[in-house]
């Protein structure tokens, strides 16, 4: 288990229209922020609250495009620093993705092709990155539509050497492992056989839908009984530090959210 972050527990995704939500439910033990939405010289109010009261505050960036064949935009790299350094966050991170190419965004995360060279360039670019923002640096598996042709590696075995490499740290994303059993047929047990566990820094849990045979990891569902399954399967390798719930949309009820944060709870 990594200790970098500490005994996290269970914790929400911070977003604007949660902000007294969290305030109000249960058994919120620390909560993740995306950082491109914040300004580290004006953080909301009802986010510093949070962490007046001592909760972990922890940065998740969304645009750093570490799997892209492009240089490092550092200026993303020194925003997500300083958002780190105001939050006093002990872990910062991104995606195992691309985001943008030829000057275009694609405004989705794109998975990397597992080759090894596009695991060099990878490695490279997470150096970058954490040499900019100071503190251990995580990153996340995601759900993909496609899967490139060529793999040299599996999943599990890309994320292992990549960890191998850099000493970065893992988030493992749960409903992404579903996603990808759905939609590409991947197997989430190789994967957790595979992934080096004692490099996890916390996992994620979200909800989503199936529409016209494909499965839509849309953070505005109720969180399924089948990711829940997987979240049990990882429990019963290792102690995750922590396990996030993300919602991004349709926010619901307090009381549905008290009760998904439950479950989780009851797989741990």
């Amino acid at each position: 288990m990594v200790a970098d972050a500490g005994s996290l527990g269970v914790g929400i995704g911070w977003r604007p229209e949660l902000d007294l939500s969290i305030a109000r439910l249960p058994g919120v033990d620390w909560v993740e922020v995306i950082a491109e939405n914040l300004d580290p010289g004006a953080l909301p109010e009802s986010l510093l609250d949070l962490k007046n009261r001592g909760l972990p505050v922890l940065p998740h960036a969304v645009s750093l495009s570490l799997g892209g064949a492009e240089p490092v935009d550092t200026r993303r790299a020194e925003h997500l620093a300083r958002v780190t350094a105001a939050l006093g966050a002990p872990l910062a991170s991104d995606h195992v993705c691309f985001v943008r190419a030829g000057g275009l965004d694609s405004g989705h995360l794109l998975p990397v092709p597992r080759t090894r060279e596009a695991l060099d360039v990878l490695v490279d670019n997470v150096k970058v990155v954490q040499s900019i923002v100071g503190v251990p640096f995580a990153l996340e598996n995601i759900a993909a539509l496609f899967a490139w042709p060529g793999a040299e590696l599996g999943e599990g075995e890309f994320l292992r050497e990549l960890t191998e490499r850099t000493g970065c740290l893992l988030i493992v994303d749960v409903a992404n492992l579903y996603a990808n059993a759905r939609n590409l047929g991947a197997d989430p047990g190789a994967f957790l056989d595979e992934v080096p566990l004692d490099r996890i820094a916390y996992v994620h849990v979200a909800g989503g839908v199936e529409r016209d045979g494909v499965y839509h990891d849309t953070h505005a569902h109720p969180v399924r009984p089948e990711v829940l399954d997987l979240l049990g399967e990882l429990r019963k390798r290792t102690e995750p530090p922590g396990v996030l719930l993300e919602r991004d949309d349709d926010y619901p009820a307090d009381s549905e959210l008290a009760a998904e944060l439950a479950a989780i709870r009851a797989r741990l």
